[in-house]
């Protein structure tokens, strides 16, 4: 599937080629999930690890019984006691609630328009949202439009992947990292899933 992504990166990186070769071939895979469950999820993973994270979900999607996950109107109705009673606080409730309002407005489109649009366009349009920042939006790209060149370059993953990865002492700048990541275009999603998977072992 990332066939010539991996070919590119490796020929245009040497160091990046070697964790490729030991890291074996690229599975990322976009998530079935809509924009607005993956901007909800986001906003739910935000300064939690993912356990924690995934257990208020949990709570959050058995105030909807027989749902999978709620609806933006199911959201909107229900009042915030309730919400933060299953572990959310009071700003994730806040940016969650804005989230369903712009999805019912179109500012949060289905997945079919977004593809219709430029990442600058969806940045654009999702960091207007209360809790969305660039990285937020960034996953988005990645896991859910299956973007092939985004490089996620405050993630602290990636940049821990990048240090372990080029045998750094410290972590990279932002900056130093995108400089870096020109020579990954067009597929840093990729690179950036690699750095990721550095970390596995």
């Amino acid at each position: 599937m990332h066939e010539a992504a991996v070919e590119h990166l490796s020929k245009a990186d040497p160091v990046l080629a070697r964790l490729i070769r030991r890291v074996g071939p690229c599975r990322l895979a976009r998530k079935n999930t809509s924009p607005f469950q993956a901007l909800v999820h986001s906003v739910a993973h935000q300064q939690l690890n993912g356990t924690a994270a995934n257990t208020i979900l949990k709570r959050v999607i058995g105030l909807y019984p027989g749902r999978k996950f709620p609806a933006p109107e199911g959201l909107l109705a229900t009042p915030d006691r309730r919400l933060r009673g299953a572990g959310l606080s009071r700003a994730k409730v806040a940016a969650i609630k804005d989230i369903a309002t712009k999805t019912l407005e179109g500012v949060v489109p289905a997945s079919r328009a977004f593809a219709k649009l430029s990442n600058e366009e969806i940045h654009e349009r999702l960091t207007a949202i209360r809790g969305v920042g660039p990285w937020t939006v960034e996953m988005l790209l990645i896991f859910t439009l299956g973007r092939p060149d985004v490089l996620p370059a405050t993630d602290y993953g990636v940049r821990k992947g990048f240090a372990a990865t080029y045998r750094r002492k410290e972590l990279p700048a932002p900056d130093e990292l995108l400089e870096h990541g020109e020579r990954w275009r067009p597929y840093r999603s990729i690179a950036s899933w690699y750095l990721w998977r550095s970390l596995d072992d």
